[in-house]
């Protein structure tokens, strides 16, 4: 199975007052995983806005395993967990510098214009993803 892996150092900011990763941080750090793993097959989001075309967030499931603290290192490993040409659900799985799990989750995505809103199909309008995400699903068979 492809996977990505992402450091993250987490800063002060980012956590709560209990010196512990606020719960909506590990959204922000999925993101960033998800933009490696994009890049990992050669795309990049930014070409596909430069089409008026955007990536909105359908769903989201988290689940929290254990904290991560202030001054600590995490991964993030992102990998593709279904893809249809319409939807992709991307996986992912944070750990603590243990190498424990601390936090799993998936998020589903479509994609849509830019201005309206419109669901367009991956497959179609970028083929090149379309390919590169089923190359991916092949590899995780």
């Amino acid at each position: 199975m492809k996977k990505v892996l992402t450091e993250i150092e987490v800063r002060y900011q980012e956590t709560d007052q209990m010196g512990v990763v606020y719960h909506a941080n590990y959204l922000v750090w999925f993101e960033i995983g998800r933009t490696k793993f994009v890049e990992s097959l050669g795309l990049e989001y930014a070409g596909m806005e430069k089409d008026n075309v955007v990536s909105p967030v359908t769903d989201v499931n988290i689940s929290y395993k254990k904290p991560i603290h202030y001054g600590e290192k995490a991964t993030v490993e992102t990998w593709l967990e279904k893809y249809n040409g319409v939807r992709t659900v991307y996986g992912y799985e944070i750990k603590n510098e243990q190498g424990q799990i601390a936090v799993l989750g998936t998020t589903q995505h479509v994609i849509v214009e830019k201005n309206s809103f419109r669901p367009l199909s991956l497959r179609k309008t970028f083929p090149k993803w379309h390919q590169a995400y089923m190359q991916a699903i092949e590899e995780n068979a």
